[in-house]
C-alpha cells in the first residue's frame, strides 16, 4: 500500500509516516509512466483523426528531416525498421508521404511530405503542442524550460544506448 500523507492510528495518537514505494524515484520508471501519460494525452488529443500516434512522430520526422531515407528515419524516430516500413506504408497509402527513388542507389527510397502531408500537419501542430503544455502545466514556465534542459542533457549523454526494441537483449558473440 502506498500512504501518500501521514496517517494518525486510531488506537493511538501518534503519527506514523510511510515512505512511498522506491521504484516512485527510479528514472527508469517515471520516464516510462512520463511516457506512456504523454502518448495518451496526444492519442486522446488526435481522437477525432485519422492520426496515431506513432504515424504523427514519423510524419513530423519526415517533415523536418525532408527528403530522409527510411533507414536514416527509423534511426532518428527510434523505431525498428519493419514498424519504420509499415507506417511510412501507411502515411503514403493516406497521401501523406510519398517515396522518391535515390539518385545513385536503386535500393534506397527518399521519403518527403506531400502538400496534403504538409497541410495536415500545420493543421494538427498547435493541437499536438498543446498537448505539450497540458503534460507541463503542472510545472512553473521557468520550472518547464529546465526541465527540458536536463531531460535533454540526459537524451544527449545517453544516445550511445538508443536502439529500435531497446530493452531487448544485446546479440551475444560467439
Amino acid at each position: 500500500m502506498t500512504i501518500n500523507k501521514e496517517m494518525v492510528s486510531p488506537a493511538r495518537s501518534s503519527r506514523i509516516v510511510a515512505e512511498p514505494p522506491h521504484y516512485l524515484r527510479v528514472p527508469a520508471y517515471l520516464i516510462r509512466r512520463l511516457q506512456m501519460i504523454s502518448t495518451a494525452i496526444v492519442a486522446e488529443e488526435f481522437e477525432d483523426e485519422d492520426m496515431p500516434v506513432a504515424e504523427w512522430a514519423v510524419l513530423t520526422m519526415i517533415e523536418n528531416h525532408p527528403e530522409i531515407d527510411q533507414s536514416r528515419l527509423a534511426e532518428v524516430a527510434s523505431i525498428d525498421k519493419t514498424n519504420t516500413g509499415r507506417l511510412v506504408d501507411q502515411l503514403e497509402a493516406k497521401g501523406l508521404v510519398e517515396r522518391l527513388p535515390h539518385d545513385s542507389d536503386r535500393r534506397v527510397w527518399l521519403l518527403r511530405c506531400t502538400p496534403l502531408g504538409n497541410k495536415t500537419r500545420k493543421r494538427l501542430r498547435p493541437r499536438a503542442l498543446a498537448t505539450q503544455d497540458q503534460l507541463l502545466s503542472c510545472l512553473e514556465p521557468a520550472d518547464r524550460a529546465r526541465f527540458i534542459d536536463l531531460m535533454s542533457r540526459v537524451v544527449a549523454a545517453n544516445e550511445k544506448y538508443v536502439r529500435p526494441g531497446a530493452g531487448r537483449r544485446k546479440p551475444k558473440s560467439r
